[in-house]
C-alpha cells in the first residue's frame, strides 16, 4: 500500500518531467532530423541524405558568416568584459555619485530589443542620421561608418556590457572589502585596487561572463540584420535567415543543417557555463571575514569616473533611444530635412488604422502580462519537481532546461514551426491509414483533434510556447532562487506534522515564495516584450508581435512604421521596468 501511495504521489512529478522533456527535445529532434533529409520533411521526394551539409560546407557565404560570427563573438568579449568589470567596481565598491539612479539605466540594454537598438543607431548615426548630419555640418565629414564590421563589433560590445556587469557585480557583492581596505592602507590607488585586488577576487565570475558573452556573440541576429546587411556582413543567424531569399524556395533542410552546426558550437559553451557556475564557490578563499562592505573613496577621480559612466550610458542608451524617439515623430527623414517642420503623429495614426499592427501591440502586451504569468506557473511546476530532490530526475531536468538556451531564438522559432506543421500531419496520416487507424475514434479524432492542432499554428499560443521554452533556463533560475529562500526548517516542520509533499508545496513553500514569484513575473514580462527572433518564423495573421513585425517591416523597408513600433516597444519596457523597480525587484540578481 505504501509503495502504491508513493507511486501515486510521484505521478504529478512524472507528468511534469514528461511534458518538459517533450517540449524541449521534440523541436530539437525535428531540427536534427530535417538536416539529414534531402528536401523539406513534407516533400514526397525527400530521402535521408547529407546533401544539406554538402551544400553549406561548399558555400563561400557560410564560411564568411562563420568567420564574421567568431570575430563578433571575440570582439564582443574583448570590449564588454573590461567595461563591465570597471562598471561593477565603480558601482559596488566606490562612492561614485548617483549610483542608485545609474544602476537601473545600466541594465536597460538587456531589456530593450536588439532590433530596436540597431534601428536606433541607424537613425542616429547612419549615413543620413541625425548625428551624422551634425558631424558633417561641424567637421565637414562623418568620422564613422555605422555599417562596417568594426562598428558592429563595437556596438555589440557596448550593448552587451550589462551582461558582464551583472555577473561581476553580483560576485563583488558577495565578498567582503577587508582585502581592498588593506590595499588602500598601504597606499594603493583606486585603479590599483580594482586591477590587483577586487577583480582578481572574482576571476571565476569573470571567466563565466566571458563564456556567456562569447555565446551571446554567436547568436547575435537583430543588430547584424540591421547594421550588417548594407555592406554584406553576416553571421550564421542572418545567413540562415537569408537562405530562402538566396535560393528562392523554402530550404528547410539547409536551414536545419546550419542550425545543427550552430547548436554543435553553442551546446559545449552552455555546458561549460554550467560547470563554471558549479565550481565558482571553490574560489572564495580571499574574501576574508564577513563584514559590511564600505565604499572606497575615489577622491579627485570621483567625477572623472562618473563622466566615463555617463559617456557609456550616452553612447549605448541615449543615442539609439533618442534616435528612435525622434524618428517616430517625424514624417520625412534625410539630408536637409528640418526636424521641427516634419514633426507629426501620422505614423501612429497609420498604425491605428492597420489591424495587423494593432494585433501586434495587443499580442505583445498579452504575451507579456498573461503569457509571462503562465510561463512563471510552468517554471514553478518544473522548479518544484527539482526542489531539494537530489536524484537522477533532478539531474536530468537540470541539464535538460539548459538545452533551449543553446538554441538561438531564431532557430527555436523555426523548430516550433516544424512541430506545428508536422505533428498534425503525422497524426492525420497515422489515423487515416497508419498504426492509429485501428482506434474506434480514429475518424472523430481526424475531424476534431487534428483540425484544432492545425489551428494552433495561427494562434498566439504557438508564440507563447516557443517563448516559454526558449527562456526556460532563465525563468527556472528565477524560480529556483525564489524557492530556495524558503528555509528548509519550515518544510521539515510541516512534514513532521504528517503533511504530504503536495500539501507542503501548496501551504508552505509557494505561499512564502509569492513575492519572489511576482518579481519573476515582472522580469518575464520584460523578457517577453524584448523578444523578437523567436517569433520570426511563427509570424502569420493572428500571431503578430511587435518584435516579429519589426523584422518583417524592416525587410520591407517600412522605416516609419518600424520607428513607431520601436517607440511603443520602448514605452512598454519602460513601464514594466518602472513597475518592477517600484515592487523592489532586484534586477542585478
Amino acid at each position: 500500500m505504501n509503495i502504491l501511495r508513493r507511486k501515486w504521489q510521484g505521478l504529478p512529478r512524472g507528468m511534469v518531467v514528461l511534458i518538459a522533456a517533450l517540449v524541449i527535445y521534440v523541436p530539437l529532434l525535428f531540427i536534427v532530423a530535417q538536416s539529414f533529409l534531402s528536401a523539406p520533411f513534407f516533400a514526397r521526394s525527400k530521402e535521408w541524405s547529407l546533401e544539406a551539409f554538402g551544400f553549406i560546407f561548399t558555400d563561400p557565404d557560410f564560411y564568411l558568416a562563420l568567420r564574421s560570427g567568431f570575430i563578433l563573438a571575440f570582439g564582443l568579449v574583448i570590449i564588454a568584459i573590461p567595461l563591465g568589470g570597471i562598471l561593477a567596481f565603480l558601482m559596488v565598491r566606490t562612492d561614485l555619485p548617483g549610483r542608485r539612479f545609474i544602476e537601473p539605466l545600466i541594465l536597460v540594454p538587456i531589456f530593450v530589443s536588439p532590433m530596436v537598438l540597431g534601428f536606433g543607431y541607424v537613425v542616429a548615426a547612419g549615413p543620413v542620421g541625425f548625428l551624422s548630419q551634425w558631424a558633417q555640418a561641424w567637421l565637414g565629414f562623418v568620422p564613422w561608418n555605422i555599417y562596417s564590421m568594426f562598428s558592429i563589433v563595437v556596438i555589440a560590445g557596448l550593448t552587451h556590457v550589462p551582461h558582464a556587469y551583472l555577473y561581476i557585480s553580483s560576485a563583488l557583492r558577495s565578498v567582503g572589502s577587508d582585502v581592498e581596505e588593506a590595499a588602500r592602507t598601504v597606499g594603493a590607488t583606486p585603479l590599483q585596487v580594482m586591477t590587483s585586488v577586487s577583480l582578481p577576487m572574482v576571476r571565476p565570475s569573470i571567466l563565466y561572463a566571458c563564456v556567456l558573452l562569447f555565446f551571446l556573440g554567436l547568436e547575435v541576429f537583430g543588430l547584424m540584420l540591421v547594421l550588417g546587411d548594407p555592406e554584406g556582413n553576416m553571421v550564421l543567424a542572418t545567413y540562415l535567415y537569408k537562405l530562402t531569399n538566396k535560393l528562392g524556395t523554402p530550404s528547410y533542410h539547409l536551414m536545419a543543417a546550419v542550425a545543427v552546426v550552430l547548436i554543435c558550437i553553442t551546446i559545449p559553451l552552455v555546458m561549460l557555463q554550467r560547470r563554471l557556475m558549479r565550481t565558482a564557490n571553490r574560489f572564495v578563499t580571499m574574501k576574508g571575514k564577513a563584514s559590511q562592505s564600505r565604499a572606497l573613496p575615489l577622491g579627485k577621480w570621483r567625477w572623472v569616473a562618473g563622466a566615463v559612466v555617463v559617456a557609456w550610458l550616452t553612447v549605448t542608451i541615449g543615442v539609439p533611444l533618442l534616435g528612435v524617439a525622434l524618428r517616430a515623430f517625424i514624417s520625412n527623414w534625410g539630408v536637409g530635412v528640418s526636424l521641427w517642420d516634419e514633426l507629426s503623429l501620422a505614423t501612429f495614426r497609420n498604425i491605428w488604422q492597420q489591424p495587423n499592427l494593432l494585433r501586434a501591440i495587443v499580442n505583445s502586451m498579452a504575451i507579456g502580462i498573461i503569457g509571462g504569468a503562465l510561463a512563471v506557473v510552468c517554471y514553478l511546476f518544473v522548479g518544484i519537481a527539482m526542489h531539494r530532490k537530489p536524484d537522477n530526475v533532478t539531474r536530468f531536468l537540470d541539464y535538460s532546461v539548459l538545452v533551449p538556451r543553446a538554441v538561438p531564438g531564431l532557430l527555436a522559432g523555426l523548430a516550433f514551426l516544424w512541430v506545428f506543421l508536422f505533428v498534425p500531419m503525422w497524426l492525420d496520416q497515422s489515423l487515416k491509414n497508419g498504426w492509429l487507424s485501428t482506434l474506434p475514434v480514429a475518424d472523430w479524432l481526424r475531424e476534431h483533434l487534428i483540425v484544432q492542432l492545425r489551428a494552433l499554428r495561427n494562434t498566439i499560443f504557438s508564440v507563447w510556447l516557443a517563448y516559454t521554452v526558449v527562456w526556460m533556463a532563465y525563468g527556472l533560475r528565477l524560480i529556483s532562487s525564489t524557492l530556495l529562500q524558503v528555509a528548509p526548517e519550515l518544510e521539515e516542520a510541516a512534514r513532521s506534522t504528517g503533511a504530504s509533499r503536495g500539501q507542503i508545496t501548496r501551504h508552505v513553500t509557494v505561499p512564502l515564495a509569492r513575492y519572489g514569484l511576482i518579481g519573476s513575473w515582472l522580469l518575464m514580462f520584460l523578457i517577453f516584450e524584448r523578444e523578437y527572433s523567436t517569433g520570426v518564423y511563427l509570424l502569420s495573421p493572428g500571431t503578430e508581435t511587435i518584435g516579429s513585425m519589426l523584422v518583417s517591416l524592416w525587410a520591407a523597408g517600412a522605416i516609419d512604421i518600424v520607428a513607431a513600433l520601436s517607440f511603443i516597444n520602448i514605452l512598454l519596457v519602460v513601464v514594466g521596468l518602472g513597475i518592477a523597480l517600484r515592487f523592489g525587484v532586484k534586477l542585478h540578481d
